[in-house]
């Protein structure tokens, strides 16, 4: 008789914890997120990924958009000068034969001749 009231003891605590473990997991706190406009929950994961960076340039992802950046200081500039939007790629493309670089804020870009 002692047994099965221990059984019931553990099998009502493995209950909690599923239901607790779940309201945890469900909840939009538990993470720190909020809720977009229209109630959508935003995406796991972060929003942004570094993928390398010298203290002159930056190579940001952009998981939201599928983009990546690179932003570099201006020429002669010392470290710790303000980084300037250079070039974005769309990372939707990766797997075509050709991947089109968009410039952004260079000086003296110059376009590739037509065919």
């Amino acid at each position: 008789m002692l047994k099965a009231s221990w059984n019931r003891v553990l099998a009502a605590c493995v209950v909690f914890l599923v239901i607790a473990l779940f309201l945890a997991l469900s909840s939009e706190s538990a993470f720190g997120q909020r809720r977009a406009p229209g109630g959508a929950m935003p995406p796991m994961g972060a929003h942004y990924s570094v993928v390398m960076t010298e203290g002159h340039n930056l190579l940001v992802t952009d998981n939201g958009t599928n983009k990546l950046y690179f932003y570099t200081i201006d020429k002669d500039k010392p470290i710790g000068s303000p980084l300037k939007l250079r070039a974005s790629v769309d990372l939707t493309k990766v797997g075509e034969e050709e991947i089109k670089i968009t410039p952004h804020n260079l000086e003296k870009f110059e376009k590739e001749p037509a065919k």
